[in-house]
């Protein structure tokens, strides 16, 4: 009975990694035209004195000939304000947008100013503590523009640096972006990270912007796209496109923020729900079951078999795409940083049952 549950589960895991992941590996990042449409640079800052000085002036140097950039400081107690302001004495094409009366601290009210204040159709969203890979970050992503096209999902790396903590965080990275670029590619889009996220002002505006979900804390992004997205999305995955922010050096942090965005699954369309937790399913069942099974079953060249087909696989898949967003550092890591992964997403989904993130704001 257990080999038969473990052989479903591989076949399970085979499908997602042939009809939805391999679409992402195996496709070629391409050359589109740089259209030069003015864009809106929107950056939602609470306490990010520090990091507007460090990163801001990789935005200003953006070689891009018409964009402008959007600052709001939504209730800041430090020196953001004044920051912002040093900025826009000396640049033209920087609005600021200051937040200052006793309303929710909620996330949405503040990126929702910040889009009424944009001057441009064409917005493109990230974080105070991002920094671009190039200066060709704004052509990159607005090249993905058309007609058709009103969504850009692009990719919100994290500095390399030398702990476990920092592999595992940017392990969880690769395979949410794996996910969702995949998904994107079967006309599945659920979701997109805010670090680098870009969408049309218009089309904000006829989906009454986060009206649906205002009440949810979090969500800014991945239930906006997950609202909107249909066939108007487009993958930018280019190493010029890639957004780079220092990460967690504290666990507890690091989870806080896991939790508060992993809350917001609950919420995805049903199809959503469904596929990813299928797929996070078949994966926790596949390690214990394998794992189990290679020391109890007396079918072991089978059991063996099946787990070593699946790893196969798995690496073939992550390989490409780790090749892609630039982290391939990670491979060699790959079966030691799933299984802690998928521990600590099962100790957050049992925590969120109990308790829910209730700020985005992690000081």
């Amino acid at each position: 009975m257990l080999e038969l549950m473990f052989f479903i589960t591989v076949l399970i895991q085979a499908f997602f990694y042939v009809f939805f992941f391999s679409r992402f590996a195996f496709s070629k990042s391409k050359k589109y035209i740089v259209n030069k449409l003015p864009v809106s640079v929107i950056i939602c800052a609470y306490n990010e004195a520090e990091n507007l000085t460090n990163y801001l002036p990789f935005i200003i140097e953006q070689e891009y000939p018409n964009f402008q950039i959007v600052l709001i400081n939504d209730h800041s107690s430090d020196d953001t304000l004044k920051i912002m302001q040093h900025f826009q004495s000396k640049h033209k094409n920087i609005h600021i947008v200051h937040l200052d009366q006793n309303v929710s601290g909620n996330k949405k009210n503040a990126v929702t100013q910040g889009i009424k204040a944009a001057k441009y159709e064409h917005l493109l969203f990230t974080d105070a503590d991002c920094k671009p890979a190039s200066k060709h970050w704004i052509s990159e992503m607005a090249s993905h523009f058309s007609e058709q096209k009103e969504i850009v999902l692009g990719y919100g790396a994290y500095e390399k640096e030398k702990s476990w903590l920092n592999k595992l965080i940017r392990f969880e990275t690769l395979l949410t972006a794996i996910q969702y670029f995949s998904y994107a590619k079967n006309n599945l889009a659920y979701m997109g990270v805010g670090r680098n996220l870009a969408y049309k002002k218009s089309l904000f505006k006829i989906s009454n912007g986060f009206k649906t979900h205002q009440h949810i804390q979090s969500g800014d992004d991945d239930l906006f796209v997950n609202q909107v997205a249909k066939k108007n999305v487009s993958c930018c995955f280019s190493k010029e496109s890639f957004t780079y922010s220092k990460p967690h050096t504290n666990f507890k942090k690091w989870i806080y923020q896991k939790r508060r965005h992993i809350s917001t699954a609950n919420h995805y369309k049903p199809i959503h729900q469904f596929l990813l937790g299928m797929f996070y399913i078949s994966q926790f069942a596949f390690w214990f079951l394998g794992l189990f099974l290679l020391f109890t079953s007396s079918n072991l060249i089978l059991i063996s078999a099946l787990f070593g087909f699946r790893l196969v696989f798995q690496y073939l898949i992550y390989g490409f795409s780790a090749k892609k967003l630039q982290e391939s550092d990670l491979f060699i890591y790959l079966p030691f940083l799933e299984l802690i992964l998928i521990s600590i997403q099962l100790r957050i989904f049992i925590q969120n049952l109990f308790q829910k993130p209730k700020n985005w704001k992690i000081n």
